[in-house]
């Protein structure tokens, strides 16, 4: 239970920080598509990432240099492309916030677009894979508990900040807000992908 606990609180403080991954989610929410199926893909692709690190699959990472760094690349350039079209959304303005299923992206291209965000960001692999696998190693005989735990976080934070965004609806009602929102994705998005391409 303890490792479990260590896992959790851990995996939370990773997740929570603001990064292309939640901005997605929080969008999504506010617009009341796809949440259900979002929240999932972010979860499990978590899941299996941890389950991968605490494997031992950080160690393969090392093994072969190579990996990080074309993640690295390919991450920047999809964020770049990204926060481009974030921005340009801004510039045009009209968004306001729609009753679900009208006019918004189909299931298959909200899921592709969530799984790049994830499976493209070095962070992710990073937080999950080498830290969190990493750390495991520090619960002898209790690897998987804390790996457990840590996935667990994901299960709980990703549904929250999806259904809870509608929380933010009133506020977003407005085609302003979505201006702003819109700006705000694109500069987290290219601050991250600038931080990726200087090697941070």
């Amino acid at each position: 239970m303890a490792a479990a606990t260590a896992g959790f609180l851990l995996g939370l403080s990773l997740i929570m920080a603001i990064g292309a991954q939640n901005a997605f989610v929080l969008r999504q929410g506010l617009r009341r598509e796809h949440v259900l199926a979002v929240t999932l893909a972010c979860a499990l692709s978590d899941a299996v990432l941890i389950a991968a690190g605490v494997a031992g699959a950080g160690a393969i990472a090392e093994a072969a240099p190579r990996v990080l760094p074309a993640l690295r690349w390919g991450g920047v350039a999809f964020l770049a492309l990204y926060g481009a079209r974030a921005f340009l959304s801004a510039l045009r303005g009209g968004g306001a916030l729609r009753a679900a299923g009208q006019g918004g992206a189909g299931l298959a291209r909200t899921l592709l677009t969530c799984l790049a965000l994830t499976w493209l960001n070095p962070h992710v692999w990073l937080d999950t894979v080498v830290l969190i696998g990493a750390l495991s190693a520090a619960w002898p005989g209790s690897e998987w508990a804390f790996g457990a735990g840590a996935a667990a976080a994901s299960f709980v934070f990703f549904p929250a900040l999806g259904h809870g965004a509608r929380l933010l609806q009133p506020l977003f009602a407005r085609p302003a807000a979505w201006r702003v929102l819109d700006a705000g994705v694109g500069a987290v998005m290219w601050a991250i992908a600038a931080r990726l391409a200087l090697g941070g």
